[in-house]
């Protein structure tokens, strides 16, 4: 099976990514920060087009060689275009904000104008040239960010199957976890993460429904966080559902990830829920030098874990209390039904909002809806499901619409359970403005016979299907491998939970630079790990 598994990922259709750059002197962009960066160019260090060039090369030498992480589906051939305009602003005098220069990655089922498609991994998307930018790249553009290129991620954002492999699509093959390369990248930002976590660009962007920001931050040693409903537009964003979808920044810290979020807040006419959004854009990386945990009340969730995974959230815990924080454990209250209500929802959005996306899609994209696509992948099975099928898809395609009462029950129900009975009632149990829980636990094999398995804490669910924010922060290794703490809260409530992550991010120096092992230990008592 490994034999066939190296042979099918080899084989993947994949646009190509960087091409080797000649021999030059290029500045050090390993672990460097936005703001790293920017004092390079502010400094006259390095110019944008140099820092470019050197994730260019940074890629080509290890994305499909060296590790061959495959976290980078392509690379945009515009970006050294945009790199000396941004340089030629600098000079000009006329720099567009704490981006500009600052080359991004962005998860490929976000929309760029580049010439690149926006495939969302699947063959089905490969003509998928839009020429228009999702909202959320276009306010990232506008502070003057050079657009890197596009990560792999796990196919349809991994929503065909719940036997799916995290971070395997059909066009960039599988991605690899830089701390050891045979453990899961997790999914679906998975080459986002594997990507920034080995410093292919200072940040990314990821999306999530439900953990997919989360996750692959947390398994990947980064700070991600999963934003409100509505603070972020999600137009031109190949989606799964209304309710729960978000692009989301992801970072090596957490101020960079507080930088990239204040680039992405904004209302957009086509995306409803952000209609107050406009209202709530700030700079959300300003109140981190001042901020304070000093007699901030925390409720603290302790889910079923591993010895291993328990030791590192205690020692978390105890930074939190020596930063000042009054820490109140609370016990998850029993929400019987709410996997099966956010699963009917996420089936029922799915057909829906993938139909209305696929058909403002160019002519060239033949599949114009959930059903084609189907169709598609069973014709082209071989490439399409090597390793696992599409039951989830099948299942959505028999939903009867967004005005089926069993529907609008189901999302009524799911929402109440995690939001009014859930975070809500844990927070005031607690006289708490903040929830802090192990983010999920260490990553599991890659396993292509299995599939993904899930076996650990998650904290992902409860502000998933509230729409809550849900902030992930490097809590160290276990075993070799990072896990990660979170900080969740109501919504809007951003800035208190950066706050609390960078007080905690600061304290803990937790954070540890990935070694690309050819495989992690797995002995017991290992967290999460199978």
């Amino acid at each position: 099976m490994r034999a066939t598994l190296a042979l099918l990922l080899v084989a993947a259709v994949s646009i190509p990514v960087a091409a080797p750059l000649a021999a030059q002197s290029l500045p050090k962009v390993e672990e460097a920060s936005i703001t790293d960066l920017q004092a390079m160019m502010k400094g006259g260090k390095a110019s944008s087009e140099a820092i470019t060039r050197a994730y260019l090369a940074r890629i080509a030498a290890m994305d499909r060689k060296g590790p061959s992480l495959r976290a980078v589906i392509a690379v945009n051939p515009d970006a050294q275009a945009q790199a000396r305009a941004a340089d030629a602003r600098r000079k000009a005098g006329t720099s567009l904000g704490a981006l500009d220069g600052v080359p991004l990655l962005i998860k490929d089922n976000i929309e760029t104008k580049d010439p690149v498609p926006t495939t969302a991994g699947s063959l089905a998307l490969k003509d998928n040239l839009t020429g228009r930018d999702a909202p959320v790249v276009a306010l990232l553009r506008a502070q003057g960010a050079v657009i890197l290129g596009k990560t792999n991620l796990s196919e349809w954002a991994n929503i065909r199957s719940s036997r799916s492999i995290s971070g395997w699509s059909a066009v960039g093959g599988q991605v690899k976890n830089p701390y050891a390369l045979d453990r899961t990248p997790c999914g679906s930002s998975s080459g986002t993460g594997s990507a920034i976590a080995a410093s292919f660009a200072a940040a990314g962007l990821g999306t999530e429904t439900d953990g997919s920001v989360v996750c692959p931050s947390s398994i990947n040693g980064l700070a991600g966080l999963k934003p409100t409903i509505g603070m972020v537009s999600r137009t031109h964003v190949v989606p799964i559902s209304h309710s729960q979808d978000t692009p989301g920044p992801m970072a090596r810290s957490v101020r960079d990830v507080a930088l990239l979020f204040s680039s992405m807040v904004g209302a957009d006419p086509a995306d409803a829920a952000t209609a107050g959004a406009a209202a709530r854009a700030q700079d959300y990386a300003a109140p981190l030098a001042g901020a304070s945990l000093n007699g901030v009340r925390i409720a603290v969730l302790r889910p079923d874990m591993t010895d291993d995974l328990a030791r590192s959230f205690d020692a978390a815990l105890a930074v939190l209390k020596n930063q000042g924080a009054v820490l109140v454990d609370v016990e998850r209250p029993k929400l019987d039904g709410l996997g099966e209500a956010e699963f009917a929802v996420l089936l029922t959005e799915l057909k829906a909002d993938l139909n209305s996306y696929l058909a403002t899609t160019p002519a060239a994209v033949t599949t114009r809806t959930l059903a084609d696509v189907i169709a598609f992948n069973k014709a082209n099975a071989a490439a399409e499901m090597p390793f696992f099928a599409q039951e989830t898809f099948e299942a959505a395609q028999k939903t009867n619409g967004l005005d089926d009462p069993e529907y609008l029950g189901a999302r009524a129900k799911s929402k109440r359970l995690a939001g009014k009975d859930g975070i809500d009632a844990l927070l005031a149990k607690a006289d708490a403005k903040i929830l802090v829980e192990p983010s999920y636990g260490a990553a599991w094999l890659i396993d292509p016979v299995y599939g993904d398995q899930y076996n650990g804490p998650s904290s992902s669910e409860l502000p998933a299907v509230s729409g809550y924010p849900n902030l992930t922060v490097p809590m160290g290794l276990v075993r070799g491998l990072p896990v990660g703490l979170s900080f969740i809260g109501p919504a809007f409530t951003e800035q208190n939970l950066l706050n609390a992550g960078y007080v905690y991010e600061q304290a803990s120096k937790a954070r540890r630079a990935p070694r690309y092992l050819a495989q992690a230990d797995a002995g017991p008592g290992a967290a999460g790990v199978r």
